[in-house]
């Protein structure tokens, strides 16, 4: 899935929805978005500023590593398991 928006192009324009008086639907054709998208952002989003959404980026990509860590681990353990059965 290609992302066509930064983090910071969605802040501003949920920032310049905020300020506005401009109708969401016109905000969002206007930006070329969806209304659904731009409520999914907002849920997100919503209240925070550039630097928060970057380390919210970052904390879930580190927390994605480590359950995949977690994950491998488990099959590991799960395996020598079985191993020690068969003996």
């Amino acid at each position: 899935m290609k992302k066509r928006h930064s983090e910071e192009q969605i802040i501003r324009i949920l920032r310049e929805a905020e300020a506005r008086e401009v109708p969401i639907r016109d905000l969002c054709r206007q930006h070329n978005i969806t209304e659904q998208t731009f409520y999914r952002w907002r849920n997100v989003y919503g209240g925070m500023d550039v630097a928060e959404a970057r380390r919210l980026k970052e904390l879930e990509s580190e927390n994605a590593r480590l359950k995949r860590l977690v994950a491998e681990q488990m099959l590991v353990i799960d395996g020598l398991r079985e191993f020690g059965r068969k003996k």
